[in-house]
C-alpha cells in the first residue's frame, strides 16, 4: 500500500492547504505519482469534477499541484453551512442529507468508514497520499467522533505533522500545547512541525525551534516565509480579509482601472469565481457590505451564496437594493453569478433550501428560479462574446428565462445558460471568468458601459497564473524544508513506540 502523510494545523487557516499543495507539487515534479486527501472538509468554495462529483474547491487546486486529475475520493465528505445552524452534507460528490450539528455528530462512525475506504483506494492507485487535517487535532471536544485529524491518522496509521502560523502570534504554545492535548496514542503519530508565514531573520528564531524541538521531542522540518500573492482557490472564509485587487497593483494597460465591487453575503459561496478579475492589471477587486461602498465601482458583482432567499434579504436589509437598482437605471453593469443570478431574477420559489415560498427577486433579469430537490451538478461548454467558454455548475435552483439575450449559446443561436438585458448579466455558470478571451470581452463591455478608458491587458492567462503560483508552492517546500527528513517520514510511516516522548498531560 502507498505511504501517506497527514498535514494537520494548529488552526484553521494555518497553511495546512498550502502546505499539503506544496508537498504534492514537490513530490510530483521528482516524478512520484501522488494525490492529495481530505477525509471531511467544510466549505462553500467547490468544484465540480469531470464525472459529476462536488468536492473542495482546494482538493481540486491540489489535485492540480499534484498534476492528476480531481476525483470524488479525494474529498469524500464535504460539509457545506447553510442559514439556521445547518449543513448540507455531501458524500462522495453527492448531496445526501441536510444535518444540524449534534445530528451529522452521530453519523461521523459511518463517515469513517467510507473516508477509510476512499484512502485505501487512492494508496491503492498512488505512490504517495498526501492527507490534509481539518481545523485542528486539538478540538477534544469533537476526538472521540474525529475522521479528519487524529482519528484519521490512528486508524489509517499515519504520520503527522503539525503546521502552526507565526504570523498571528504565538505559535510556539499553540504547537506545544496543541501536542499536549492529544493522548499517547494521537502523540505517537505526531512527528514534525512547520512554522508557517514567517517574516524577518530566520536566525532569530532560532532559539524558539531548539525549545520547541527540546520540549517536545520532535524537529522543525521547515520553517517557510511569508510569501505575497499566494491566495488562490481558497476555501476558509478567513482567507476574505486577504482578496484585494492583486491586478491593480500591476497597473493598467489603458488610462484607466476598473473598479469591481463584490457583495459579500453572509453565506457567500465559490468566492474564487473572483480569482480571475483579481489577475488582471488594473481591475481593482474589492468587498463590499454597504451602499456607499458601491458609489464609484464600474462593475458590481452578486456572487454566489449557499442561501440564495437568505441572503437576498440581507441584501435588502442592509439597503443594498436601491443602489443596485439606480446603476442598472443608470445603465452601470452588475453580473449575478449562480445565486447572484437567481437573486436578479423575477421570483424564487423555494421549498427546498429555505423553506420560504414563493419571493420576490429583484426583478432585473427575464427569469423565475425553481429550486429543485436534486442538486444540478455539470461542466457544461458554450461560446460568449464570441469567445468559447466552459464552467461548472452547482445549484438547486433552476432558472427558466423568459426573455432577454442569451448569456451563452451553443455558438449558434441555441440558449444554453443565463440572460442579458442591457448592463445585466446573468449566468449559473461558476468558473467563467477564468476563460481568458471571455473575461477580456467582458470587461471591454463594462469599460464601454461605464465610461472608462480600460484596456484588459492581452496576453493575461489565468491558467499560467495558477500554474505559476503551484510552482512555488512547490518552491516553498524544497526551498525551505527539510525534505529529506521529510521523505524518510513518508517513507518510514508512523515512529516506533516509545521513539517520541508523551508530552504531558495528554487527552483530558
Amino acid at each position: 500500500m502507498a505511504k501517506a502523510l497527514l498535514v494537520a494545523g494548529t488552526t484553521s487557516d494555518a497553511g495546512k492547504s498550502v502546505v499539503t499543495a506544496g508537498i504534492c507539487r514537490w513530490l510530483a515534479r521528482q516524478g512520484v505519482r501522488v494525490a492529495p486527501f481530505k477525509a471531511q472538509n467544510m466549505s462553500l468554495n467547490s468544484f465540480v469534477t469531470a464525472d459529476g462529483a462536488e468536492i473542495g474547491r482546494a482538493q481540486a487546486m491540489q489535485a492540480a499541484a499534484a498534476r492528476v486529475e480531481p476525483e470524488a475520493a479525494m474529498n469524500p465528505v464535504l460539509l457545506k453551512p447553510g442559514a439556521n445552524g445547518r449543513s448540507q452534507v455531501v458524500l462522495l460528490g453527492r448531496a445526501v442529507a441536510e444535518v444540524g450539528a449534534l445530528d451529522y455528530r452521530d453519523r461521523k462512525p459511518v463517515l469513517l468508514e467510507r473516508a477509510l475506504a476512499c484512502l485505501a483506494d487512492l494508496r491503492s492507485r498512488y505512490e504517495v497520499v498526501v492527507c490534509e487535517g481539518a481545523g485542528s487535532p486539538a478540538e477534544i471536544n469533537l476526538r472521540d467522533r474525529d475522521i479528519a485529524n487524529m482519528g484519521l491518522a490512528t486508524a489509517a496509521g499515519l504520520p503527522t505533522v503539525v503546521v502552526g502560523d507565526i504570523d498571528r502570534g504565538g505559535v510556539f504554545a499553540a504547537m506545544y500545547g496543541t501536542l499536549a492535548l492529544l493522548s499517547a496514542e494521537d502523540q505517537r503519530h505526531v512527528a514534525g512541525w512547520f512554522v508557517n508565514k514567517f517574516r524577518g531573520d530566520a536566525r532569530l528564531l532560532e532559539p524558539g525551534l531548539a525549545m520547541l524541538r527540546e520540549l517536545t521531542g520532535r524537529p522543525v522540518l521547515g520553517t517557510l516565509p511569508m510569501l505575497s500573492g499566494l491566495w488562490l482557490d481558497a476555501e476558509d472564509s478567513l482567507d476574505l480579509t486577504t482578496v484585494v485587487a492583486q491586478g491593480a497593483a500591476v497597473g493598467p494597460v489603458g488610462a484607466d482601472v476598473l473598479r469591481v465591487a463584490v457583495l459579500r453575503f453572509p453565506r457567500l459561496s465559490n468566492f474564487t469565481d473572483l480569482d480571475a478579475l483579481a489577475q488582471e492589471p488594473g481591475v481593482l477587486v474589492r468587498w463590499a457590505t454597504r451602499p456607499e461602498e458601491l458609489a464609484d465601482a464600474d462593475l458590481v458583482v452578486l456572487p454566489g451564496t449557499r442561501s440564495t432567499v437568505a441572503d437576498l434579504a440581507w441584501l435588502r436589509e442592509r439597503g443594498l437594493e436601491a443602489p443596485v437598482r439606480a446603476r442598472v437605471a443608470a445603465g452601470l453593469p452588475v453580473l449575478g453569478v449562480c445565486g447572484g443570478f437567481q437573486m436578479l431574477t423575477r421570483e424564487i420559489t423555494d421549498e427546498v433550501e429555505s423553506g420560504a415560498g414563493t419571493v420576490a427577486a429583484l426583478g432585473l433579469l427575464p427569469a423565475r428560479v425553481v429550486f429543485g430537490a436534486e442538486k444540478v451538478l455539470a461542466r457544461p461548454v458554450g461560446v460568449a462574446f464570441g469567445e468559447p467558454v466552459e464552467g461548472y455548475e452547482i445549484h438547486h435552483g433552476v432558472a427558466e428565462v423568459e426573455g432577454g439575450e442569451a448569456f451563452v449559446t451553443d455558438g449558434h443561436e441555441r440558449a444554453l445558460d443565463g440572460c442579458r438585458v442591457g448592463p445585466v448579466w446573468g449566468t449559473t455558470w461558476h468558473g467563467v471568468l477564468e476563460n481568458d478571451g471571455f473575461r477580456r470581452a467582458l470587461l471591454r463591455e463594462v469599460a464601454a458601459l461605464a465610461g472608462r478608458a480600460f484596456v484588459p491587458a492581452p496576453d493575461t492567462s489565468f491558467a499560467a497564473a495558477r500554474e505559476e503560483r503551484l510552482d512555488r508552492l512547490g518552491d516553498l517546500i524544497e526551498e525551505h524544508a527539510d525534505t529529506d527528513a521529510l521523505w524518510k517520514l513518508i517513507e518510514n510511516g508512523v515512529p516506533a513506540e516509545g521513539a517520541l516522548p508523551f508530552v504531558p498531560p495528554g487527552a483530558p
